[in-house]
Order: structure tokens, then sequence, then C-alpha cells
């Protein structure tokens, strides 16, 4: 009897295996944003435009309308004693592991830092003010916290501002307020979506606008981050998880399995396996149907494995290569034993790669150091995972005395004269008139 998961098994033997590879990379960018033009990127450019207008009013609305929450302005920050609270009531054993997992992060991201290394031709200087969003919303992400803002402190962030939506009791998860409280973090405020990111990017009467947004979040918060670029910085475009498995028949299939799920059960996710194995993916499909019942977000997870994701079986590793530098997913797990690293030094696009059948995404997500806060919808070919680095910019610095001017002036007025550029061309000769 026919299995509802079925359809997401195809194979290079079919007719239409390009085709459908083309299908399934356009429908996976669809799921991490929408077109500016369409209905929804219109709303978005309502919803800014709004908050620009109406301000606290229109974040009041906005919060009522999508989170079913009544606030006044004077409600949308949390209070100290509410962060207090939340840090107290927290379990010893929790706590030991947002330590170290702050831990964990800050000395990656501080090894990796460009501003420890000093140069006499460029000054760097963190961004003074960022805003941080925190999904709320499918599930609370406290980690997200740890990920932007350790970063962020690391290269000198004086202030930092987090929204959340307020979708745990009409507040934020208190989870998400202990993690603020024990980074310092004292300016946190329940509101969410695209309402939230123009809150930042322009500033109301309660909330003083930012310098760069960063953070996950959905297809709304990513497009208004997008919209209001320019406006401010941001880090990516950093929307609904996705995950794509290269692995062979030395793998696990439960476990691969595993961590397809864990990226679907995001709701919205995209979990994608690319095998060079008809075996191993049936294999994978039978753990899919057995594992995704066991779920607590059985129902959801199913959805998104129907909707956004795939098991594809090559015919060889070198088209899978090829294939997943087209994706350019998110998060890679690369799960083909001793070839593993040297598939890796293939891929050119993907926002983190996890090597060998030990690395799974979660490792990533919660521990390891580097950001979980990555690009999606195939902008890893020009985007980077979040890090220290872009809390921080850089001012070229230019220091000629009269002798080294002297040396290169010919070639700067000859350049300047080029270009039709005669005042350029004046303001070095004047400097070595007698």
């Amino acid at each position: 009897m026919p299995h509802e998961l079925d359809h997401i098994l195809f194979s290079t033997s079919q007719p239409d295996f390009k085709k459908r590879l083309v299908e399934l990379r356009v429908k996976v960018c669809e799921a991490a944003t929408f077109n500016p033009r369409s209905e929804e990127g219109k709303k978005v450019a309502e919803i800014i435009e709004e908050v620009c207008k109406n301000q606290d009013k229109a974040l009041a609305k906005y919060t009522r309308d999508f989170d079913g929450v009544d606030l006044a302005p004077e409600q949308f920050r949390v209070s100290k004693p509410d962060l207090e609270k939340a840090h107290a009531e927290i379990s010893k054993q929790l706590l030991r592991s947002i330590h170290q997992a702050i831990e964990n992060v800050r000395k990656y991201q501080s090894e990796i830092f460009v501003g420890n290394f000093k140069h006499p031709g460029i000054k760097y200087t963190p961004i003074r003010r960022v805003g941080i969003c925190v999904p709320g919303a499918s599930a609370p992400l406290p980690s997200t916290v740890i990920m932007t803002a350790v970063p962020a402190q690391v290269a000198g962030v004086e202030e930092i501002a987090v929204v959340s939506p307020p979708r745990h009791k009409a507040s934020i998860h208190p989870v998400i307020l202990a993690v603020c409280y024990e980074l310092g973090i004292n300016e946190v405020y329940r509101i969410g979506g695209a309402q939230a990111v123009a809150a930042l990017a322009f500033g109301t009467k309660t909330i003083h606008a930012v310098d760069k947004i960063v953070g996950p979040g959905n297809q709304w918060v990513q497009m208004a981050k997008r919209a209001v670029f320019g406006q401010v910085g941001i880090d990516s475009l950093a929307g609904p998880s996705e995950v794509l498995v290269i692995a062979d028949d030395k793998a696990n299939p439960a476990w691969v399995a595993a961590d397809m799920l864990s990226q679907a059960e995001h709701a919205p996710g995209s979990s994608l396996l690319f095998t060079n194995s008809q075996k191993f993916a049936e294999k994978v499909l039978q753990e899919l149907k057995k594992q995704v019942k066991q779920l607590g977000r059985a129902e959801a997870t199913i959805e998104c494995l129907k909707k956004y994701s795939k098991i594809a079986v090559f015919e060889n590793m070198d088209d899978i290569i090829e294939w997943t530098n087209k994706f350019a997913s998110e998060h890679l797990e690369i799960q083909c034993g001793d070839e593993s690293k040297r598939i890796a030094d293939k891929i050119d696009n993907a926002g983190a790669i996890f090597i060998g059948d030990y690395s799974p995404v979660a490792v990533g997500d919660y521990w390891a150091g580097p950001s979980h806060t990555l690009p999606t919808g195939k902008s890893a070919k020009f985007f980077s995972a979040l890090s220290a680095n872009d809390f921080i910019k850089s001012t070229s610095i230019i220091e000629y005395d009269k002798k080294k001017l002297a040396a290169s002036a010919e070639d700067i007025i000859r350049l300047a004269e080029v270009e039709g550029l005669d005042a350029h061309a004046r303001s070095v000769r004047i400097r070595l008139q007698d």
C-alpha cells in the first residue's frame, strides 16, 4: 500500500530527474523568501510604512493582529524584574549547559575575530547598536540569543536590543529571557515579525533605532530585513531551516533520517538527501516513515517532508557535488566515511558543513562555537555564517608624507587626467609646487 512519503524519493533513472532537481531548488528558495512584488511582499512594505508613520500605535496593532496579544507601548519592554525572575527559575542543570555553550561560542568567535589583528592601513570599529531577532513562534529558541549576542559582545558592541514575539503566555518564553539576563542584556521587547524589524530599523518613541539587524526568522522577518537594508545593515537572509545530507551506503540510514527530521520539524523546514545508492535511499525513506511517528510534532513535520523535502539518487558523487553547490544549503552534512573530508573540500557554497557521522546539525545549533544563524534559500552563494566579524566595520587609513606623495605624484596625476578629473590632479600637483 502506497505511503504518503513515497513520492519524496526519486532517482537519476527517471527521465525528468534534472527537471525535478531544478523545481526542488526553486521550492526550497520559495520556502526561505517570497517575491517582494507578491501580495505578501506588498504586505511587508505596508507594515514597514505603517510602523514608520504610526510607530508604537502600529506595533500594538500588529501585535494584536498577528500574535493575538494586546500590549500598550509601555508593556513592550520586558522589565528587569521579569528577566531576573526568569533567570532565577531556570534549572541548575540547564543553566550549566547554557554557561558552557556561551563559553564555547565566545572562545570560537574570539579566535576568528579579525579585530584582534592590527594593521596600520585599516581600523576596525564595533557597530554601536545592534538589534537581534529571536524566533518564538513555532518553537522558542534561546540558543539564538547565544548564537547572535555572544559574537556581538566579542566584537565590542555596546548596545544590544532583542525582539521576540509574545507567543508564550502573552510574553516571551522564560528561557529566552533567562539567557538574555545571563548575557547582561536588559533591553528586550515582546514584539516580533516584520513590525519588529521596522521598529528596529526606523525607531519609535519606545524603541530606539539600531545600526544593524541580525538573526534568523520566518519569511516575513527575512523579507522585512531585506526591505530595510540600506537604512540599517543586515547579516543575511536567514530564513526557515534547511539541511542537505550527502551520504553513501557507508552511512547509517537511521541517523540520516533523524538528521532530516531534525530540520523538517521546524515547520517549515527543508530536508534533502543526495546519495549514489538506491538501496540506501530506500532504507532512509523507511526510517523516515518510522521515526516521524514518534515525534511530538509529527503532523507538521510530515507536511514539511511532503512539501520541501526529497531524497535524490544520483549516478555518481561528482554529480552530487555539482548539485550541492547549486543548492548552496544552509546546513550541509557529509556522511561518506573516509571520503567525507575530500568531498567537503569540493563544496564552495554552504552556510555550515558538518563532516562525518558524529557531526549532526544539532552540534552546531547549540554547542560547537560557530553561530547557527546561517544564510538560506541558496544565499550561501554570497552570504556567510554570522560571526563576530559581522559586528565591526572597517575604515581604511591612508597617511602619506611629502616625500612619499612626491614619489607617486606623476602616476596619480596621470590617472586623474585620463579620467578628465583635473581637480583631482591639481590637488596633488599643488602640494608639490615650491
